[in-house]
């Protein structure tokens, strides 16, 4: 699986004009599943995020981790991670997973977030998404499990 993390002090997702889930300090997660991924790669994925430290401590250091901070899980699908750009200038998506096993595997993924973390709020798979964010650092971090 692929990721992107964002540490936000805010994010949200608006489809067609209504807000879907929205967060306040946390981290934004874009994923995106590929072929080979499993319910286990999810886990993994989710187990590295959980730990990751990148929040401030007392001396500013990234030595916190989202859980240690109470911070929110903003989780959208973003199938355009796996963009090949290396050929010609429109990219070729063949890296994603196929929409029926992408959303499956995104679904379970919220569904264990859920069962590990108290906070955690969604996009809508498949859907057109505006995704407001205010990175925070700013701090992104891409991430890849396989």
């Amino acid at each position: 699986m692929i990721t992107l993390l964002q540490r936000v002090s805010e994010a949200r997702v608006d489809i067609a004009g209504e807000t879907v889930g929205r967060i306040g300090p946390g981290l934004l997660v874009l994923v995106c599943a590929e072929p080979d991924d499993t319910e286990a790669v999810g886990q993994k994925l989710l187990s590295k995020i959980l730990k990751l430290r990148i929040f401030g401590d007392e001396q500013g250091k990234m030595n916190r981790s989202v859980q240690d901070v109470g911070g929110g899980l903003l989780i959208v699908s973003q199938f355009t991670l796996a963009a090949d750009t290396t050929s010609g200038n429109r990219p070729g998506f063949t890296g994603a997973a196929p929409p029926a096993l992408g959303e499956a595997l995104y679904d379970r993924f919220v569904a264990l977030a859920r069962e590990q973390h108290p906070l955690v709020q969604t996009g809508r798979f498949g859907a057109d998404m505006q995704v407001h964010l205010v990175n925070d650092g700013p701090v992104t971090i891409p991430l890849t499990i396989h």
